[in-house]
């Protein structure tokens, strides 16, 4: 079966999400030009939402942007952080509008946290590290009698964290404290897979394994010879300060950056991002599988 031929599916709230390389944008495009209504693209992605890291991160190309709107992508700038909470409210409003305009939102990426952020009822507690280092401090020398104190306030929270994880165990008695409420509480609705979109039709795209580690091998030569390198050297000398943590994370940025601090060689750049983004790919699957709304149609 094509991309082409996968079923449109029925909803007023579209998403097409899979690993990346399946092609999930090209699926869109495809869509949109097919439609019966006007369709806007809503990327779901961390990483095309920077200005300035299009090679990288495969971002849709300005033909394609142009023929079709496309909302957050190109919103901030790689030297600022994102999180999910921000990133929730600022896509569901944009969700909204698109509605109010009387077309469809077509979610497309590949992050299914984000995904889930964005189309779930879930929560992401505050945070505050003066808190956290307190908590950490009166703990970091006996972690476990940390966690049976979490167990002793929150023991649906301490039956999911190993004894000996001091991070985690920080964590949930960090969002006692800010909120009253127990960290299991925000928890319940990772389980449920229950969207606040009533009518939100999926489609989950995921090549086989080798075709789909073929596609991300081809992309990632395609990436330097488009100029990743140049586009790297742009962002240092664009933020000298450095890009953020976030935009720091995206696979092909920091094997360039190893190249142009002379850590890594030229040699094998392509190779080295294709192994990488296969493992990120793997991940993908895994956590897309574990969604009962996710199944795979093939590309």
């Amino acid at each position: 079966m094509s991309q082409q031929d996968v079923p449109v599916p029925a909803g007023t709230v579209e998403a097409i999400v899979g690993p990346t390389g399946a092609g999930k944008s090209r699926l869109a495009m495809e869509r949109a030009r097919t439609s019966d209504v006007p369709v806007e693209v809503v990327a779901v992605d961390a990483f095309t939402i920077y200005r300035g890291m299009d090679i990288g991160t495969a971002k849709p190309p300005p033909a394609d942007r142009a023929a079709v709107p496309h909302h957050m992508v190109d919103v901030l700038a790689p030297d600022e952080d994102v999180t999910v909470a921000w990133f929730q409210r600022e896509a569901r409003a944009t969700i909204a509008a698109v509605l109010a305009r009387g077309a469809r939102p077509l979610l497309v990426g590949g992050s299914g946290l984000y995904f889930r952020a964005v189309v779930d009822d879930l929560r992401f507690p505050p945070t505050d590290p003066d808190v956290r280092a307190a908590i950490e401090a009166r703990w970091v020398d006996d972690p476990r009698a940390g966690h049976a104190h979490l167990a002793g306030l929150d023991p649906d929270a301490a039956s999911r964290i190993e004894p000996d994880n001091l991070r985690r165990t920080v964590r949930a008695l960090e969002v006692l404290e800010l909120t009253g409420e127990r960290f299991s509480a925000f928890a319940t609705a990772w389980d449920d897979h229950v969207s606040i979109y009533d009518d939100l039709a999926v489609t989950y795209v995921e090549p086989a394994a080798g075709v789909l580690r073929d596609a991300i091998t081809t992309r990632a030569h395609a990436m330097v010879e488009a100029g990743l390198l140049d586009e790297a050297r742009a962002l240092r000398a664009a933020h000298p300060g450095g890009v953020s943590t976030t935009a720091a994370q995206a696979i092909g940025y920091g094997e360039a950056f190893a190249v142009l601090d002379g850590h890594d060689p030229v040699e094998g750049l392509a190779d080295r991002i294709a192994t990488r983004t296969w493992r990120y790919a793997r991940r993908q699957r895994s956590w897309f599988r574990r969604d009962p709304r996710c199944v795979p149609a093939a590309a």
